[in-house]
């Protein structure tokens, strides 16, 4: 009978997992393919007004209220979330970003309506940003409190793994129609990808159902433990958790968006670099994501110390993403190539073990809230805002160097917030919310 009930526990472990992967998988899509078409078609779409440098800074611009918007998808869905429980919320957020991407698809451009067409399209953008404000945290959350004991960083590392999925997916696509004739690609051929996305909701919804309540959560709903009001036992009784898990955050998400967004954008308007080619090398390193990520939950899993992990991991960053800008600038292709894929490796090592060390220090009873402001709060102040700073800080100086020194100091910032935060109590992910927290079982 035990061995029967350990076998049930493990599939429901394992399909947790899996409806997290594909249902982040689908909600990074959505939100990633915005950040591409901002690159390469928005400023020319819906601000036509704007020439040269100050339209794709605009336009950049329109992709950071996504992440202005997330921290309220935080708020909202974590209260949600933590009150009636992970797999309800995640299934209006699916909802939410599926609907505002597929929009964005038939909106009408500058041309058509005038003004209208940008105010709509920020519009659009703060609801998805509210959406996958909400995911992020119910994703790592179904699937680590569903992980079998002294797995939860394995197991959320299936939420993280959507993320270098969607975004090879939303290169994929954006590659395979930038071989259009730019007429055709800036008339109907950027909006596919965004329909595409209503196909991929039915997918993820028919998924995401068949998942149930992670285990916490449904100890917590059954003996009446649930929080009143998440955010402000968060705000009130964890704020230099919620300060560090901020900084902790800040190169697993930038580092995307200076490879895919601001690069991109640097080396097809100041370099000689076409859409098509520069695509191909952000595709070469997503694929190199998706492959070594995973390496990085094991890592943390294997080493005695999560601190002496995280070190491990980030550190060669220092050295390896300035040196990607400096390849880049090249304009040698193969270098270039060589450049983005080898600065992924150090992130994307850090990003699979992020969620489960951040979701180990809050209690359950506000862990939904608490981790999803943490991420989403960094999206806004420091991932989302990487394209604007780094395009900024281009025009500003004429120069890739001050991009560079900006890139250095989101690494250690990161790099010294995480250590900070693995030397706070680490709780018992399966424990009910009024156990105490156990101490770190490897002490930072």
């Amino acid at each position: 009978m035990g061995a029967a009930n350990a076998r049930e526990q493990s599939r429901t472990a394992n399909r947790a997992g899996i409806g997290a992967f594909i249902g982040s998988t689908i909600e990074w899509f959505d939100f990633y393919i915005y950040g591409t078409a901002s690159a390469l078609v928005f400023d020319k779409v819906f601000f036509p007004e704007l020439d040269g440098a100050i339209g794709t800074l605009v336009a950049f611009a329109t992709f950071w209220v996504g992440f202005l918007a997330r921290p309220i998808g935080g708020v909202i869905f974590g209260h949600i979330g933590d009150r009636l429980g992970r797999k309800k919320t995640l299934v209006i957020t699916l909802l939410l970003m599926g609907i505002s991407t597929t929009l964005i698809g038939v909106l009408p451009g500058y041309a058509q309506i005038g003004v209208w067409a940008p105010i709509l399209l920020v519009t659009i953008r703060m609801v998805q940003g509210i959406g996958l404000g909400g995911e992020w945290g119910g994703s790592v959350l179904i699937a680590s409190e569903h992980a079998p004991k002294g797995k939860s960083i394995l197991y959320g590392a299936f939420a993280q793994q959507g993320s270098p999925v969607g975004n090879t997916l939303s290169t994929v696509s954006f590659l395979a129609i930038s071989q259009l004739p730019d007429e055709a690609f800036l008339g109907w051929g950027w909006r596919v990808p965004f329909l595409a996305s209503a196909l991929l909701v039915l997918v993820g919804l028919f998924i995401r159902m068949r998942v149930t309540e992670s285990p916490a959560m449904a100890n917590l709903i059954e003996r009446k433990k649930v929080a009143k009001l998440p955010v402000w036992e968060v705000v009130r009784s964890h704020p230099a958790l919620l300060a560090l898990g901020i900084g902790a955050c800040t190169i697993g998400l930038s580092a995307t968006y200076f490879k895919s967004t601001f690069a991109l954008s640097w080396a097809t308007s100041h370099l000689s670099f076409d859409k098509s080619s520069f695509l191909t090398i952000i595709l070469v390193a997503n694929i190199t994501q998706i492959i070594v990520q995973p390496f990085g939950a094991v890592i943390a899993t294997k080493m005695r110390s999560w601190s002496r992990a995280v070190t491990v991991m980030l550190l060669p960053e220092v050295v390896l993403l300035p040196l990607m800008f400096v390849l880049i600038g090249t304009e040698n292709y193969g270098l270039a190539m060589f450049g983005v894929a080898i600065a992924t490796i150090p992130h994307c090592l850090y990003y699979a073990a992020l969620a489960g060390m951040l979701a180990s220090r809050f209690p359950a009873h506000v862990r939904y809230t608490g981790i999803s402001l943490c991420y989403q709060m960094c999206g806004t102040l420091l991932g989302g805002t990487t394209p604007i700073v780094g395009q900024f800080l281009l025009n500003l100086s004429g120069s890739i160097t001050a991009v560079i020194a900006y890139a250095i100091f989101q690494v250690v910032l990161t790099l010294g917030c995480m250590l900070l935060l693995l030397r706070r109590p680490n709780y018992d992910e399966r424990a009910g919310a009024d156990q105490a927290p156990r101490a770190e079982a490897v002490p930072a």
